[in-house]
């Protein structure tokens, strides 16, 4: 009798547990149902000492005096490594000058612990040649460090990649006050990490700072994993404009795992081509399947903007990451000269404070219809938000045209504190609500 009572009280207890709120789980399906490969889960660091051998950059005659310029040098080692079949180019203690720079297939960068890469602040070490900006394929500077056509191309070490923007913010911002109109591009500055048509690349650990314009640029690459970076450029006392934290331009399966990034910009930025035809342009394309998680994002105009030089953006997770200061969470570009599509996003597990929870309107800076009469569409489909606890100054900062579409929209278990917490439900085609608290307020 008392064995048969144990059993039942154990049973009770076994349903009770079971009945209990489950821990929050990392997803394993992407927001259009597919599964995600297991490659995402795997956020193993790579052992430098793997890639073969190292070539240090002072036994080729660069000087770490933060004065010498060693591009001529740093150059000369990754053309030995590449010669000998491949290494890793080595950045030892020291600050070390230096323009472009172009890795090869089978070389790699370590930049060692109190390592610094220093880019010049002279845009004629930059000598202008095709490349891809702002959605355009173009004849335009290249960035501090390069690789193209470099598949398993890595960036590792504990040590930093400086841009020394300084002057070319200054620049920008005098001709901007010159022309407020003017584009980003007229004013000439480099990129800091440019990484073109490349597979299966690993960035990891270092500090990616003081960006002339963006700072890290992924275009048309395929399996890249960014993981623990710190990336940096300030917004005073001289703010550093365009200095986007990651911009990720035609790839697919992208993982920002455990970074932290402030800018002056966009902190992760999905591009991917701009105008009436984007979508006919083969030089354009879509994003897909890009995870965004365990990240920290301190002041930026976006932690995660679609656009605004975007045609298609696919499977795309935001997950388990805090934020301190963003202007808004997620940014959606509706690009009224562009055909946008932007769809299955999930943004979930995110904390801290921001001004805005979700901002979308129409971005109408340098609209360009390029001769056609008519605007084509930007539609936003199955976009999700879930377990989000967030302060914030306006909660959904929306507004549409006829030429805007919001679909199918869902806010699941939601908390918000915001001096503007309205959220007008007619702006949606579809909106599905559960558990979602404006300033202590259930919102049905």
């Amino acid at each position: 009798m008392k064995a048969m009572t144990y059993l039942m009280m154990l049973a009770l207890i076994l349903q009770l547990a079971s009945c209990s709120t489950p821990e929050k789980k990392t997803t394993d399906q992407f927001p259009d149902g597919t599964e995600i490969p297991a490659w995402f889960s795997d956020t193993t660091k790579i052992d430098v000492k793997a890639l073969g051998a190292q070539f240090v950059i002072t036994d080729y005659g660069a000087i770490g005096d933060g004065e010498t310029l060693n591009t001529e040098a740093i150059q000369k080692t990754i053309d030995e490594a590449a010669k000998s079949g491949g290494g890793v180019v080595v950045i030892p203690e020291g600050r070390f000058l230096t323009g472009a720079i172009f890795f090869k297939p089978n070389t790699h960068l370590h930049v060692s612990e109190s390592a610094i890469l220093f880019g010049s602040d002279d845009i004629s070490n930059f000598p202008k040649m095709p490349s891809r900006m702002e959605g355009q394929s173009i004849d335009y500077f290249p960035a501090v460090v390069n690789a193209y056509n470099v598949d398993g191309f890595t960036i590792t070490g504990k040590g930093t990649i400086d841009g020394n923007g300084l002057n070319y913010w200054k620049a920008f911002w005098q001709r901007r006050a010159e022309n407020p109109d003017c584009t980003n591009l007229e004013v000439s500055r480099p990129r800091l990490v440019f990484i073109q048509h490349s597979n299966d690349v690993q960035l990891q650990d270092v500090k990616l700072h003081n960006s002339g314009f963006w700072t890290t640029h992924l275009y048309k690459c395929n399996r890249v994993k960014a993981l623990d970076l710190h990336i940096y450029s300030p917004a005073k006392p001289i703010k550093a404009p365009s200095t986007d934290a990651i911009d990720i331009d035609a790839c697919t399966d992208v993982l920002v795992n455990g970074c932290y990034m402030e800018v002056n910009d966009d902190a992760v930025a999905l591009k991917g081509g701009k105008g009436p035809t984007a979508d006919e342009d083969p030089d354009n394309g879509p994003n897909k399947n890009i995870i965004i998680q365990n990240c920290e994002f301190g002041f930026c105009h976006s932690a995660v903007t679609c656009g605004s030089e975007s045609i298609h953006n696919r499977n795309i997770i935001v997950r388990d990451c805090t934020v301190d200061g963003p202007s808004r969470v997620l940014w959606l570009k509706n690009r009224p000269d562009t055909p946008q599509l932007y769809e299955y996003i999930l943004v979930e597990n995110v904390t801290g404070r921001a001004q805005r929870l979700i901002y979308a309107k129409p971005w109408t800076q340098f609209f360009d219809l390029k001769g056609h009469k008519t605007q084509p569409l930007s539609q936003a489909n199955h976009i999700t938000f879930r377990n989000i606890d967030l302060t914030c100054k306006i909660f959904a900062d929306i507004s549409v045209t006829e030429y805007d579409l919001l679909k199918n929209f869902t806010f699941d278990h939601v908390t918000i504190t915001a001096e503007n917490g309205e959220l007008n439900k007619d702006l949606f085609d579809g909106l599905t609500i559960n558990q979602l608290e404006v300033n202590g307020q259930l919102i049905d």
